[in-house]
């Protein structure tokens, strides 16, 4: 039953993405306006992002729900084991937004900063060094949000 459930939080969200992503593809290839595709594809992320939350919360009501009543005493220490189970969770989670929010922050940054310090450098030798700095800055913000998270990971 578990492994049944857990095939199935597997199946459905990428089933969805699948079928969305093919339409999105036939829809580029007959010429739909940019701001088309992009609704297209927010749609695409919201129904997949609750398919799977709708998909793991049910999943985990299945695997929780029918402790008989005259199992008292290890019940209490099951639900003592999982509240620790969920702080291990939660910090893995915490270790994945924190990766993923300053990948995607430094990538923004460096996207910016590196074209600027391209022509700044073609047209004035001498301020190569000054930009690198900036492309730097922008890289750094990633490897901060990578040090959090070992240091999350650390603690979990």
């Amino acid at each position: 039953m578990k492994t049944m459930l857990m095939l199935l939080l597997i199946a459905v969200p990428a089933a969805a993405l699948g079928y969305l992503t093919a339409k999105t593809y036939r829809a580029v290839k007959n010429g739909a306006s940019p701001k088309k595709l992009m609704g297209r594809n927010l749609l695409a992320f919201g129904v997949v992002l609750v398919l799977a939350c709708a998909m793991a919360f049910s999943v985990s009501a299945a695997t929780t729900s029918g402790v008989p009543q005259d199992e008292a005493a290890p019940a209490a220490e099951t639900a003592q084991t999982a509240q620790t189970d969920n702080s291990k969770g939660m910090g893995l989670l915490a270790a994945a937004i924190v990766t993923s929010i300053s990948g995607i922050g430094g990538g923004i940054a460096v996207a910016a900063g590196a074209p600027a310090a391209i022509a700044a450098a073609s047209e004035n030798a001498e301020s190569f060094g000054k930009s690198l700095i900036f492309v730097a800055l922008g890289e750094s913000i990633a490897l901060y949000g990578v040090v959090i998270a070992i240091l999350i990971l650390n603690k979990v």
